[in-house]
């Protein structure tokens, strides 16, 4: 029932898209938002197309606002790919405003996950689906067939990379539950400090305990630092996790009093560096740290290859 969902969501979302008039040779000129969404759009585009991400590496991507040349960007692009469920909306506005009539606007969750599937957290959508590999592969498959839409001539192309790198996608997938399983039961419980994780830890066997920032962007008041404090000592977590993105002294300062190891280097949308510098990587990495810290064997991903279809 689910892939005849899925099937209708694509259609619905696609419908409206039609073919761009492309010079031999150029390349679609493709706008995106985040770190990796630009990174799966570029895979599955290769060489036929032209990525460009609003949003700097390592921006809250909540908070981000586009600045006045970012209209340009969106003005002459030929199709617009976005993640959506509620992600970028301020972006979202601006290209409505300033986009070509005939370019469409793309949002990867929404077509690719049912309402059913989505998780809601305070009222809001929580749009951070990619960490889970198998919605990550839809995403691709979305990005797909946008682009054979708007460039029906390349279809063999972005057919022939989307395979590629959903194989690449698979091994990922496979060496996420290895890591999962090779982590003592016990242990399998997430604490961080955005709630990047909500459609991970499901697939792959986790718990969330709890993620630290509430949905105001605000930090947490004393007595839920007290309740959160309270339970990974009922719990007996062994590490909870922040990053570069989202620097936190109330994390530090739960971690002092819990005595828990705190980690803060797991990345939602922050690619690493070459040659890891792909969202393949950027996972990768984040299960190698959650892994060793939660006690399992982070070689679990040595075999998983983060190199981009195209350098």
């Amino acid at each position: 029932m689910k892939s005849i969902i899925g099937v209708t969501i694509f259609f619905l979302f696609l419908s409206g898209v039609s073919p761009v008039v492309v010079a031999e040779g150029a390349r679609i000129k493709v706008v995106t938002s985040v770190a990796p969404i630009t990174n799966i759009v570029r895979n599955v585009g290769g060489a036929n197309v032209e990525v460009t991400g609003i949003v700097p590496d390592g921006m809250d991507s909540h908070t981000f606002e586009p600045a006045p040349s970012d209209a340009k960007l969106l003005n002459q692009a030929d199709i617009i790919i976005f993640n959506g469920l509620g992600l970028e909306t301020s972006t979202v506005k601006l290209a409505d405003k300033v986009k070509k009539k005939s370019t469409a606007i793309i949002s990867l969750g929404d077509a690719a996950i049912p309402r059913s599937e989505r998780v809601f957290e305070f009222g809001h959508i929580n749009p951070h689906a990619w960490p889970n590999i198998a919605l990550a592969m839809r995403y691709a498959e979305v990005a797909r067939d946008a682009l054979i839409k708007i460039d029906p001539d390349r279809r063999a192309s972005y057919t022939a990379n989307t395979k590629a790198y959903l194989e690449k996608l698979r091994k990922l997938d496979v060496a996420t539950f290895e890591c999962v399983k090779s982590i003592p039961e016990k242990n399998r419980k997430l604490v961080t400090y955005h709630d990047s994780f909500a459609y991970f830890a499901p697939r792959y066997g986790m718990k969330i305990i709890a993620a630290i920032q509430p949905s105001d962007f605000s930090e947490p008041s004393p007595r839920e630092i007290i309740r959160i404090i309270e339970q990974l000592k009922k719990e007996k977590v062994p590490a909870i996790f922040g990053s570069e993105v989202f620097p936190s002294k109330i994390l530090e300062q739960i971690a002092r009093e819990t005595g828990v190891k705190f980690i803060d280097q797991l990345s939602d949308d922050e690619l690493p560096a070459p040659p890891s510098n792909s969202f393949i990587g950027m996972m990768a990495v984040n299960m190698a740290i959650m892994t060793e810290a939660l006690g399992g064997q982070p070689t679990c991903v040595a075999n998983v290859d983060a190199a981009n279809l195209l350098p």
